[in-house]
């Protein structure tokens, strides 16, 4: 996969610490580096969001979730595998592998393998990224660059860019133990 200058540009501002926004599926999101307490904390911060709730971390393939994935049973691993990359979050037991400002008060965390080009391109240069919706607390989330200028204004560090995937909806969220959807 080659990679767009811009792309390039914005995972450069990643790996400094900066919160991005870019299109998904089917909303615009806002990312950082999972990694980096300070970027994470000011995400929250511009949604809004307390820590507790957790985030959802996307990458561009299920190789970038292995050091999670490793000691689970094959048959977990073989049913993410079957709906990945696609519109299919799961709650995976995190086994302490995460900080906690990813995983909040849960004993798992949300791992997506996102089908949306710009994302993969993104995350093939970051690793894995948070990604949560583009929207402040209470606020219908953006579908338009234009809506994400209007809620943030100059308060985020770089945005990708690009179209919507064009689904309607935000990804389904299943638990991977009990298999239930969380989110529908």
């Amino acid at each position: 996969m080659v990679s767009s200058w811009r792309a390039q540009y914005v995972a450069r501002v990643v790996r400094e610490g900066g919160v991005v926004a870019y299109p998904t599926e089917a909303v615009w999101g806002l990312g950082c580096d999972p990694w980096n307490g300070e970027a994470v904390y000011r995400l929250l911060a511009l949604k809004d969001r307390p820590v507790e709730k957790g985030l959802i971390l996307v990458a561009d393939s299920i190789r970038q979730f292995d050091f999670l994935l490793e000691d689970l049973p094959e048959a977990w691993q073989d049913r993410l595998a079957s709906t990945w990359p696609g519109p299919n979050t799961w709650l995976v037991p995190h086994q302490n592998r995460l900080p906690e400002w990813i995983t909040g008060q849960h004993d798992s965390v949300a791992l997506r393998v996102s089908d949306h080009p710009l994302v993969r391109d993104l995350c093939a240069l970051t690793g894995p990224l948070v990604s949560t919706s583009a929207n402040p607390g209470g606020r219908p989330a953006a579908r338009t660059r234009l809506r994400v200028e209007q809620y943030f204004h100059d308060r985020l560090d770089a945005v990708l860019g690009g179209a919507l995937g064009g689904r309607k909806n935000p990804s389904i969220i299943r638990d991977l133990v009990s298999g239930r959807v969380v989110r529908g």
